[in-house]
């Protein structure tokens, strides 16, 4: 019960907080879309409930079912059958209370200025907080039965299967598990433990002076955190340089306040980390997935063994830019290569359904079921949350996505990893039981590149010009320094600054800024000459939310490179890889993810899938200057 209550909570926390793109960018601002909206891409609540009303009486009935947990305490050890009845009340409440949350999340997401829309949000979270905190003694009075008894419960009473394997992670955690006074009581600080996340979001969104600048076409631009996503994308190399320096100096003039915060963040973790007895704060992380900490520092140092593979990549930008002196830290955003093609929504799902077909017939009867059905909201509109996810925890209905869709290809590609995650939800929705149907990140993340790949794969064959072949090869190319390189970088940086304070030193914004530049300045090759980093540009750190996830980046790491190991195999007509993943999806959470991704026939604890990675980035180098020097 223990993971499933952790996992549900995570998730929506994330949900809510950050988009489902690695390279983060937390603006909400987003340009109106004038053409009217066909009925169909916008997506039907009321699957999930009738009206406003119908929710309001679904969250005071679940409301009222969590006060009533408190009565189910002192029943476990009576029978097996008590223990499958007490497992089975609370499974149904807590499956209730996401739903409400989900509906409530949904809506508040369509149109963020609306207060009431965030009112209903937050009631929603509030919930989930409190049904921990109702259910915190049921893990310490499992694990008071003793094992043996809990073995023999699950013997005698079949109707417990569907509750096995949360049991037996409960029964794994015990040296972690508190007394329930001590549970409880950390079960109310939960929203407090949250504080730097909601201090940081509102202070990096709602309260930092956003300057104007005026680039050299004569367009003001308004350096806000979506502005600085566009700016730094400017053709020209003086403006990239403005935007690039006025923007981290806003955010070095907050250097301090920032790292009170962020120090504030990981004592608090070092705090549950020591607290709970676990031996580090990485350890502690991962072990909820069970996730050997091997996987984390091969993973590592792996990728910085292929630092000359990354370098190799800035060369050919810089050739490619045609920059004559040396590359800087502000030329690593635009484009390599501009293509004037527009993808509808219409095109999107029908190039994505071609390229998904290697994936067979009962994948593509799951995409086609989600795309038919009213299950997206497709366009950008005033207040609309930025960025895209995937929303599958409605159990009893179906996965909802939400989109941001402006008809060019990284909008395609976007379509096609959240829908990697739809189907997956659907999958293992149709075959796990709520107990084991949500998956964690790892698989999500392998799911939905794998998408991206198998588009990525079959654009490049069919490109009908260089150019448009190099448009995306170069595309594919820095989808794998930000999703494997970069977030790799934010792996380390996150494990120094815990380890800093798990060895009694306290972080300052000054300390965080000179740990951040290290990594950026090996990353990119600075002392070879192959990227200039300015010092200023060490404050790069405070930009990224991803640092309150607790551990939550190295994933899009790991899961890229197996998303590159399954999607080479299964494009190349291997059966055997193909059913591999299909039952990597319809396990669910039924087993621990590196155990899932190990039957799927990927161990993420060695280096293989890692340089296979890196084999395929040079591959796509290769093709690239194969081109041009063909051309040029």
């Amino acid at each position: 019960m223990n993971k499933k209550i952790y996992l549900i909570l995570v998730v929506c926390c994330l949900l809510s907080a950050c988009d489902d793109t690695p390279d983060v960018d937390t603006a909400s601002y987003q340009e109106t879309i004038a053409k009217p909206v066909d009925e169909k891409y916008i997506w039907d609540l009321t699957d999930l409930y009738p009206d406003l009303d119908s929710w309001e009486t679904a969250r005071l009935d679940v409301a009222k079912q969590i006060e009533q947990l408190s009565s189910l305490k002192g029943s476990l050890g009576n029978s097996a059958q008590a223990l499958m009845q007490t497992s089975d009340q609370i499974s149904s409440v807590y499956k209730d209370a996401v739903r409400v949350y989900i509906y409530a999340n949904l809506s508040a997401d369509i149109d963020t200025r609306n207060a009431e829309n965030e009112e209903r949000s937050q009631l929603a979270r509030n919930l989930l907080t409190d049904l921990g905190t109702a259910i915190s003694w049921y893990n310490p009075e499992l694990l008071a039965l003793g094992e043996e008894t809990i073995e023999v419960f699950l013997k005698d009473e079949p109707k417990l299967t569907k509750h096995a394997f949360n049991i037996s992670n409960s029964v794994r955690n015990a040296p972690h598990i508190l007394s329930q006074e001590i549970e409880t009581i950390l079960a109310k600080t939960s929203q407090l433990t949250g504080a730097p996340d909601s201090i940081y979001s509102v202070f990096a969104n709602a309260n930092l002076p956003w300057p104007e600048v005026i680039l050299s076409d004569g367009k003001k631009l308004r350096l806000s955190q979506a502005g600085y996503s566009s700016g730094r994308q400017a053709p020209q190399r003086k403006d990239r340089k403005m935007v690039f320096d006025t923007f981290w100096s806003i955010w070095k003039d907050y250097e301090a306040t920032l790292g009170a915060i962020m120090n504030t963040q990981i004592q608090g973790l070092v705090f549950q980390t020591e607290v709970r007895n676990y031996k580090s704060s990485l350890g502690r992380a991962l072990f909820d997935d069970n996730m050997p900490p091997e996987v984390y520092r091969t993973l590592v140092a792996e990728v910085n063994r292929a630092l000359p593979t990354l370098h190799r990549y800035f060369k050919l930008r810089k050739r490619m830019l045609g920059i004559e002196d040396e590359m800087r830290y502000y030329d690593i955003y635009p484009p390599l290569v501009n293509l004037d093609k527009t993808y509808s929504i219409e095109d999107s799902i029908s190039i994505t359904r071609r390229a998904l077909m290697p994936l067979g017939a009962e994948y593509m009867a799951a995409y086609d079921r989600g795309v038919e059905g009213r299950w997206m909201h497709v366009y950008p509109s005033p207040g609309k949350r930025s960025g895209a996810y995937m929303s599958g925890g409605a159990y009893d209905v179906h996965p909802y996505v939400l989109l941001n869709h402006n008809d060019n290809y990284e909008s395609a590609s976007t379509f096609a990893h959240e829908y990697g995650h739809a189907v997956h939800s659907v999958l293992s929705n149709s075959t796990q039981p709520w107990e084991t149907a949500s998956y964690s990140t790892f698989i999500a993340e392998t799911a939905s590149i794998m998408n991206e790949m198998l588009l990525q794969d079959m654009v490049i064959a069919e490109a009908e010009t260089d150019q448009e072949k190099l448009f995306y090869l170069g595309t594919g190319l820095e989808a794998l320094r930000g999703t494997f390189f970069r977030q790799t970088m934010f792996a380390e940086f996150e494990l120094k600054i815990n380890e800093e304070v798990e060895a009694g030193n306290v972080l300052t914004g000054a300390k965080l800024t000179n740990i951040y530049l290290e990594l950026l300045k090996r990353y990119h090759g600075h002392d070879q000459g192959v990227v200039t980093i300015d010092d200023l540009y060490g404050i790069e750190w405070a930009y990224i939310p991803h640092f309150y996830y607790d551990f939550y980046v190295f994933q899009y790491a790991t899961s890229i490179a197996a998303a590159s190991d399954l999607a080479t195999k299964i494009g190349s007509g291997d059966q055997q890889a193909q059913q591999a993943f299909i039952d990597l999806l319809k396990a669910g959470g039924s087993d621990y993810p590196y155990q899932l991704m190990k039957n799927a026939g990927i161990d993420m604890a060695t280096a293989a899938p890692y340089r296979a990675l890196i084999e395929r980035m040079n591959n796509i180098m290769d093709k690239m200057e194969a081109i041009l020097d063909k051309t040029q």
